[in-house]
């Protein structure tokens, strides 16, 4: 054997010009807002209890750490299949792609849409102080609106049975990935062998930022990751065509017919399979509903928010009558995917007065010959009243549609609340509007009148009944629904159903509001009149960013 002699050195790397670069990719999202949160939502639709469906509500950006809230949620559901109800503008791949492993590990549905909250809603301060902690939140879930955009329908795509409504959206387009560049510094330990170096040891003793570069086109590697995460969910490979054609600074929205042939949805069906009020009316009833005996409490049910310990909510107390006299607002749709080109409405909310149609006609005035629609929440009121509106909104030619406005700048009611250029901004929502006694006369005199389904139609018998019948013959609306009418006791209010609706000839059509003010329905043909392109600079000013 042959003797040697070896000797002990350290040397720093980078003294002999060993220096390194290295570059980490990492997907990283855009500023989207605020981190997901979810939440256990039970129904608030009138009617539903004491057995009424529950969900989870999952909104905001998909970051790192959402995975790990999600799998806090379903361990407190002791293995209830509750479908979730996602609004997300998107976020990071990798969590997208553990949270729809996880969705279809649990066997869960999702539906794209968004939860109003009843009462309490997360983040909301001192909701618990009635001893009520650890009750799920009260709401009602629309899809008008909502999305499933960027990295979120990776997440959809893991669910059982998925599903997106006619009015909500659910875009792709290519992945940005973000390259972190690090300056290393080693030091390297090693021996003297026969008069060759032969390395030890080699340690890393300081980490410098060397800046970082983005590449908006997806690599070979994440391409065979999101390939093979859609065959594992059983989805087709064209939602990977469509992402790699769309440009990471656009957004490509699959029509429902599209996402049904490449797999991405079950059904054409909307979030009402899921969370419609009636569902757990089934038998059997589905398993997302719960049934809760009278003046019972509801078993505790946790809700994960991002940030800070979560707090719970009450159930929504009983709603009360409003005595707000009706008020007429103008608004412009403020779904992004509208702009410049968006509808704009007339909001009509709350009790029909002796002076409502005056205030209407004081309104149309200022908007001259623009046939704007009319979008109403009533409680009902003055019959006389009721009439005059009816025929001025026939006068003028204008629709009419069951629903509630949600502001989106700031409420027309409040101080200081002054709205840009004349226009509040806003979204319309059927979910929980209603039209009750005279405001049905109201509705009668709309060129086309439509009730969502979402929305409440009640009736009930009422005075003037000479005059009532000989105006509901002029607005050429069938003498059944006036014997329905008369049928009901004026304090007993009977809901009419759409189906009845469209019979007695009240409704026009099967359609919702979102006929009238859905984002898209300024690109129709022929484009309806109460769409508007706004001056460039104003619209590019008004329009929010971009998703």
């Amino acid at each position: 054997m042959r003797c040697w002699r070896g000797l002990l050195r350290l040397g720093l790397a980078a003294a002999a010009g060993l220096a390194a670069l290295s570059a980490a990719a990492k997907e990283t999202p855009a500023d989207y807002g605020p981190a997901m949160r979810f939440v256990v939502v039970r129904s608030s639709a009138p009617g539903c209890e004491p057995n009424c469906p529950e969900w989870i509500s999952a909104e905001g950006t998909i970051e790192a750490g959402t995975p790990a809230q999600l799998r806090r949620l379903l361990k407190t559901l002791g293995g209830r299949p509750l479908p979730i109800v996602v609004n997300s503008p998107g976020g990071n791949v990798d969590a997208a792609l553990q949270l729809g492993r996880m969705v279809r590990k649990n066997k869960l549905d999702i539906a794209v849409g968004i939860t109003e909250f009843s009462g309490c809603s997360p983040g909301m301060k001192n909701c618990l102080d009635n001893g009520r902690k650890g009750q799920p939140y009260s709401g009602v879930a629309y899809d008008s609106g909502a999305m499933c955009n960027s990295a979120c329908p990776l997440m959809f795509a893991g669910g059982i049975r998925r599903v997106v409504g006619e009015w909500a959206y659910l875009g792709v387009h290519q992945i940005t990935t973000t390259y972190q560049r690090e300056k290393l510094l080693y030091r390297t330990t090693y021996r003297i062998v026969n008069g060759k170096k032969k390395i030890v040891s080699t340690r890393i003793v300081s980490r410098k930022n060397a800046g970082s570069y983005k590449t908006y086109e997806m690599s070979r590697t994440v391409e065979k990751r999101l390939s093979a995460y859609l065959k594992e969910m059983g989805v087709e490979q064209g939602v990977l065509g469509v992402m790699k054609a769309t440009p990471a600074s656009d957004i490509r929205q699959i029509e429902p017919e599209d996402m049904l042939e490449m797999k991405l949805v079950t059904s054409l069906d909307s979030l009402d399979l899921l969370t419609e009020r009636t569902i757990c009316q089934r038998n059997p009833a589905p398993a997302n509903c719960r049934e809760v005996p009278a003046n019972g409490v509801p078993a505790a049910v946790a809700a994960v928010e991002a940030g800070p310990s979560p707090i719970a909510p009450v159930p929504a107390p009983a709603p009360q009558a409003r005595e707000q006299e009706m008020r007429f607002v103008l608004v412009r749709g403020s779904n992004p995917l509208c702009n410049p080109d968006c509808p704009e409405w007339i909001s009509a909310e709350g009790t029909i007065a002796a002076g409502t149609a005056d205030k209407l006609r004081q309104l149309l005035d200022t908007i001259r010959e623009r046939r704007l629609p009319v979008v109403i929440n009533s409680p009902g009121g003055d019959v006389q009243a009721a009439l005059a509106a009816g025929r001025l909104i026939r006068e003028r030619g204008l629709d009419v549609a069951v629903a509630r406005t949600d502001f989106l700048d700031c409420d027309p009611g409040a101080v200081g609340c002054v709205a840009a250029d004349g226009l509040h901004a806003g979204l319309t929502i059927d979910a929980g509007a209603e039209c009750d006694a005279a405001c049905a006369v109201m509705i009668a005199g709309g060129v086309r009148r439509l009730v969502g389904a979402g929305a409440h139609f009640l009736v009930h018998s009422m005075g003037m009944e000479d005059k009532v019948r000989a105006y509901l013959d002029e607005m050429a609306v069938g003498s059944g629904f006036f014997v329905a009418m008369q049928s009901a006791e004026y304090a007993k209010h009977r809901e009419l159903s759409r189906d009845e609706l469209k019979t007695f000839g009240l409704t026009t059509g099967p359609q919702s509001v979102d006929a009238l003010t859905g984002a898209t329905i300024c690109r129709s043909a022929p484009r309806p009149d109460n769409c508007r392109v706004l001056p460039a600079a104003d619209a590019e000013a008004k329009a929010p960013a971009k998703l």
